[in-house]
């Protein structure tokens, strides 16, 4: 297994690496798309990500990471081992799992045997990306370059919470909950707007601007690659203490609480904004709440609010003819009208 760069030790970029850890501690927040420019971070980011998380408790030889503590969302398979007393559970990293661009549909969902279901009568299935990644994560890069056929499957599957392959009157389902996490150029094009609205969270990345950020980025890139086991070595107590943190932010996230007078400011900021629906409101509470479970607090507050706001809610603006602003500037306006 290749050596990862370790997340603590990546320069700058704090509002991805807030979102990153925001959607590892509540998978419901909805995932996070980083756009940007080439060579910032992104995938570096993402990656990294995978190799902090926190192990994750599920059924042995589950083929789609059931959680032991959640029966009633138990696959087929884990339904008839716990009719014969054989459910047995074990500690494993969190999936995050790439969905290369010129993936098949097959490769994505899953394959049935057909021979050998016309054969013997037996469904025979071969559990696809989707599966893999069911209680982690989809990792889409350059997913404003994924195939339109792709994209559709993705929103049906987010949507249901479940995989279903029908093939030749034989069906098969399986739950497929996953956080998207998606990176990409938005000079190479623009992601779809059903896709962009999964995503809970959209972060700006830019390459730094600052003679020492710049310098020590390339101090650590050089120092990893020169002796990556060393490098990780150096960083492992920093590791350790951000893994902590998030397990210690899940644990508390139950007990934080959100005022009514934050759900209103949530609502006002939306409604400033013209946000279309309600999905605005919501993730931007998960997204509060989360930040202050973080932050060991106990409530959220307005500056949490504020903070994680131009990440909820600059992908859900309607483009307005009359003011050219970007997405970013119409959210700071707003966030300067409704909290002073």
């Amino acid at each position: 297994m290749a050596t990862v760069f370790p997340f603590s030790a990546i320069v700058g970029q704090d509002e991805m690496k807030l979102a990153l850890l925001i959607a590892a501690v509540d998978q419901k927040v909805g995932g996070v798309l980083a756009f940007g420019d080439r060579g910032a971070g992104k995938s570096t980011a993402v990656r990294a990500l995978a190799a902090l998380l926190p192990k994750m408790k599920t059924v042995v030889g589950c083929r789609y990471n059931c959680d032991p503590d959640q029966p009633e969302r138990y696959c087929e398979e884990c339904k008839e081992k716990v009719k014969h007393g054989k459910v047995k559970t074990a500690q494993v990293p969190v999936p995050v799992v790439d969905l290369p661009l010129g993936a098949t549909e097959d490769r994505v969902v899953g394959a049935l045997d057909l021979e050998r279901a016309l054969a013997k009568g037996e469904k025979a299935f071969e559990p696809g990306l989707l599966a893999r990644a069911h209680r982690g994560f989809l990792y889409i890069d350059e997913a404003n370059l994924l195939e339109d056929h792709l994209v559709d499957l993705l929103l049906d599957v987010a949507a249901s919470g479940e995989n279903v392959v029908e093939r030749e009157g034989l069906s098969i389902r399986h739950p497929a909950r996953f956080v998207l996490v998606g990176t990409g150029n938005p000079e190479e094009g623009e992601l779809r707007p059903q896709l962009l609205d999964r995503f809970g969270m959209s972060v700006e990345v830019k390459t730094p601007d600052t003679l020492p950020e710049r310098i020590e980025v390339v101090r650590r890139r050089d120092a990893f690659e020169n002796d990556p086991a060393a490098f990780v070595a150096d960083w492992s107590k920093e590791e350790a203490k951000l893994r902590r943190k998030i397990s210690q932010a899940k644990e508390r996230l139950p007990d934080v609480t959100v005022s009514d007078a934050a759900l209103e400011r949530a609502a006002k900021l939306c409604m400033t904004l013209g946000t279309d629906g309600l999905r605005g409101e919501l993730t931007l509470m998960r997204a509060a709440r989360a930040l202050a479970a973080l932050e060991h607090d106990k409530t959220v507050t307005d500056d949490h609010l504020k903070r994680i706001a131009p990440s909820a809610l600059r992908h859900r603006l309607r483009r307005n003819p009359l003011d050219d602003a970007g997405s970013s500037v119409r959210v700071d306006r707003a966030l300067a009208e409704i909290f002073g």
